[in-house]
C-alpha cells in the first residue's frame, strides 16, 4: 500500500508484520474470504491529526488481543503512522481469526489459532449532540469486557429500539441495574452536581471517553461517584451518553423510563473538557527527524 498519512486511502488494509517499512500493509479492495470472527476491535476519531485518548485506546486494544498476539504494540505503532493528519476520520483496528468460517467458529478460538490484524480507515459518519435512549430488551453480550466480538449483536440491539424513537439502547444487568449503552458509556449528573457512573462490579467495556471526562472533572474538583442504579434512580438527573464517535450526547428522554433533565451550559462545559483532551498524533515512526531534533515515535503513556 502506497498511501501516506498526508494522502490516505479509505478502506481496509491488513498488517504485514515484519515486512519492509515501505510495505507493511496489504490493501483489500472488497472482501477478505479468509476473514473469520472478530476477536477485538477499537475505534477513535481523528480530526486534523488530533485524537482524544489514543493511549487509552491503545491500552484497551492491546489488552483485548493479548491472549492471541504479542506483537500488538508494533501493529499499533504502524497504525498511528498511517493515520491521516488532515480531515475528519473514524479509523478502526481489528483482530480477526483467519480461515475459520464465522457461523461455526467458537466464541474464542484456541490460543495459537491463526489471526490477522487490520486497519479500517473510514471517514467520520454524521454525529449528534442529543439522543433519545430506551431500555434494551435483552443483553446479547458474550464477552462484556472486550470490544469487538459482540459489535454486531449490539448493533441489532440499537436497531431493536429504533421503532421507539430511540438512538441508543441502555443495557441492564439481570438485577435491573444500569450497565452501559450498546455503543456507549453512561454518566449522569445528580441534582447536587455529582457525576455518577455505574459501579466497576458491573461487567462492561471500559469507556475511553467516559474515563477522560471523569478524570478531567475530578481534576477540576467535581464529585465523582460509582454506584449501582436502576433507571428510576435517574429521575431528575442529566444523562450523558459518551462515545469516541459522538463525544458527549445529552439524553433528551428515556422511553418509558426516568424523567431526565437538562441544565443549560453544563454539557457544553463537559464537551470543552473533552476537546481539551485532544492531542496531536506523533509523527510517523519512520519519519526522518531534522538535525538535532529528537526522533518522533509513538510512546505509550499508560492513559
Amino acid at each position: 500500500m502506497s498511501a501516506s498519512a498526508e494522502h490516505p486511502e479509505e478502506g481496509l488494509r491488513h498488517w504485514r508484520g515484519g515486512a519492509a517499512p515501505d510495505d507493511v500493509w496489504t490493501a483489500v479492495d472488497w472482501c477478505d474470504v479468509h476473514a473469520g470472527p472478530l476477536l477485538a476491535a477499537d475505534s477513535w476519531r481523528v480530526v486534523d491529526g488530533r485524537v482524544r485518548g489514543v493511549d487509552r485506546h491503545r491500552a484497551r486494544f492491546l489488552a483485548a488481543i493479548a491472549p492471541f498476539r504479542s506483537d500488538g504494540g508494533a501493529f499499533f505503532d504502524e497504525v498511528v503512522a498511517a493515520l491521516p493528519r488532515t480531515g475528519d476520520w473514524f479509523p478502526r483496528v481489528e483482530l480477526r481469526a483467519r480461515g475459520i468460517p464465522a457461523p461455526t467458529a467458537p466464541t474464542v478460538p484456541a490460543l495459537g489459532a491463526a489471526t490477522g490484524l487490520s486497519l479500517r480507515l473510514r471517514p467520520t459518519p454524521p454525529t449528534a449532540e442529543e439522543v433519545v435512549v430506551a431500555t434494551a430488551p435483552h443483553d446479547p453480550r458474550t464477552r462484556p469486557r472486550v470490544k469487538g466480538p459482540d459489535l454486531d449483536a449490539l448493533q441489532r440491539l440499537r436497531t431493536a429500539v429504533q421503532p421507539l424513537g430511540a438512538g441508543e439502547a441502555v443495557i441492564l444487568s439481570p438485577e435491573g441495574l444500569i450497565v452501559e449503552g450498546a455503543y456507549s458509556g453512561l454518566v449522569w449528573v445528580r441534582p447536587d452536581g455529582a457525576l455518577v457512573h455505574p459501579s466497576a462490579r458491573l461487567e462492561r467495556i471500559p469507556s475511553v471517553t467516559a474515563g477522560i471526562l471523569l478524570a478531567a472533572a475530578a481534576a477540576d474538583g467535581a464529585v465523582i461517584e460509582a454506584t449501582d442504579a436502576r433507571p428510576h434512580d435517574l429521575d431528575g438527573c442529566e444523562l450523558w451518553v459518551l462515545s469516541a464517535l459522538h463525544g458527549l450526547r445529552v439524553a433528551t428522554s428515556w422511553v418509558d423510563g426516568p424523567a431526565l433533565v437538562r441544565v443549560p451550559g453544563r454539557a457544553e462545559r463537559a464537551r470543552r473538557r473533552l476537546d481539551d483532551a485532544a492531542t496531536p498524533l506523533p509523527g510517523p515512526p519512520s519519519a526522518t527527524p531534522s538535525p538535532g531534533a529528537p526522533r518522533q515515535g509513538y510512546t505509550h503513556s499508560g492513559g
